[in-house]
C-alpha cells in the first residue's frame, strides 16, 4: 500500500489523517491516498507506518505489495478489522489462482505467510490461525502447480481464515463500513480514468467486497436484505468468479455509489 496522501473519495470519513501510511495495497503507479484502513488505524490512536518499499511483483500489478507502509498501518488496526483486511487479500488471491493467474495471485497470498506482513498476524494464533495450509499454497505457487492440484489446501486455508474471522468478533456493521471505505479507496487508485491502471488494487477491492458480503450474512437489522442486495450489485461490477481486470471496468462512480448505498442501508451511528 502507498504512504502518500490524496483527497478522500470514500464514504464520509471526515478528515484525512496524514502520516498513517495505509493507502492502496501495493506500490501502484497511481496516486497515493488514505484508505479506510488508514483512517481506522488513525482513529484508534495508533502510530503511523513507515514508507512504502520498492516495487516487487510489478507484473501482477501488485508492485511493492506488503512493504513497510501497508504492513505497519495494517498492524495498527483493531483485530477484527485486521482479519477482515487480510481476508480480502486472500479471497482475491485464491480466486485468481483458481482462475489460472498464479502470478497475480501470489502477492495477495503473501499476507498470511510472509515476514513482511507479520504485523497483520499478531494475535491470530490465539484464535486458531493455522499457517500450514497457506504455506502449502505458497509452495505450490512457487512450484508452478495448478490450483486444481491443491484444492484441498485452498479449501483448508479458506475455512481456517473464516474460523479466525468468526473468533475475532467485531460488529459486522462497522466492519462492513470499514471494508466499503477501503474498497472505494482501492478502486480510486485502480481505475482513475476508465481503465485498470493498477490490477492489484482492482483485485483487492473485489476481495474486500467479497468479505463484506460474507459479513452481511450475519447482519440482524431491519434492512439487512437491502445491504446484501447492494453488495451483490457491487460484486456484479467485477468479472464472474475472479477479479481478472477487463478492458472496460465498471466506472469508479458506480462502485462509489453502490458503496454509499450499502452505508445508507446499514444502521446509522448514534
Amino acid at each position: 500500500m502507498k504512504s502518500t496522501l490524496k483527497v478522500w473519495t470514500g464514504l464520509g470519513l471526515a478528515t484525512a489523517l496524514a502520516g498513517t501510511g495505509l493507502a492502496g495495497c501495493a506500490g501502484e503507479a497511481g496516486e497515493g491516498g488514505e484508505s479506510g484502513a488508514t483512517a481506522q488505524a488513525g482513529e484508534a490512536g495508533e502510530g503511523g507506518a513507515g514508507e512504502a518499499g520498492p516495487p516487487g511483483e510489478g507484473g501482477s500489478g501488485e508492485a511493492g505489495e506488503g512493504e513497510g507502509g501497508e504492513s505497519g498501518a495494517a498492524g495498527a488496526l483493531a483485530l477484527p478489522q485486521r482479519v477482515a483486511f487480510m481476508s480480502g487479500h486472500v479471497e482475491a488471491g485464491i480466486a485468481l489462482y483458481r482462475a489460472g493467474d498464479a502470478k497475480a495471485a501470489a502477492p495477495h497470498l503473501l499476507h498470511p505467510v510472509s515476514e513482511t506482513h507479520a504485523a497483520e498476524r499478531i494475535g491470530l494464533e490465539e484464535l486458531g490461525f493455522d499457517p500450514a495450509p497457506f504455506e502449502a499454497v505458497s509452495a505450490a505457487l512457487d512450484a508452478g502447480r495448478p490450483a486444481a492440484e491443491i484444492e484441498p489446501q485452498l479449501e483448508a486455508a479458506e475455512e481456517n481464515l473464516r474460523d479466525v474471522r468468526d473468533k475475532a468478533g467485531g460488529d459486522p456493521v462497522e466492519l462492513i463500513r470499514f471494508l466499503m471505505d477501503t474498497t472505494v479507496e482501492e478502486y480510486t487508485i485502480a481505475v482513475p480514468d476508465g481503465t485498470v491502471t493498477d490490477p492489484g488494487e482492482y483485485q483487492d477491492a473485489w476481495g474486500f467486497v467479497r468479505v463484506a458480503r460474507e459479513l452481511a450474512n450475519d447482519l440482524d437489522t431491519s434492512r439487512a436484505d437491502d445491504v446484501r442486495r447492494e453488495l451483490d450489485a457491487m460484486l456484479a461490477l467485477w468479472p464472474d468468479a475472479a477479479p481478472v481486470p477487463p478492458a472496460e471496468p465498471a466506472p469508479l462512480g458506480q462502485v462509489s455509489a453502490l458503496a454509499s448505498r450499502v452505508g445508507l442501508a446499514l444502521p446509522q451511528p448514534n
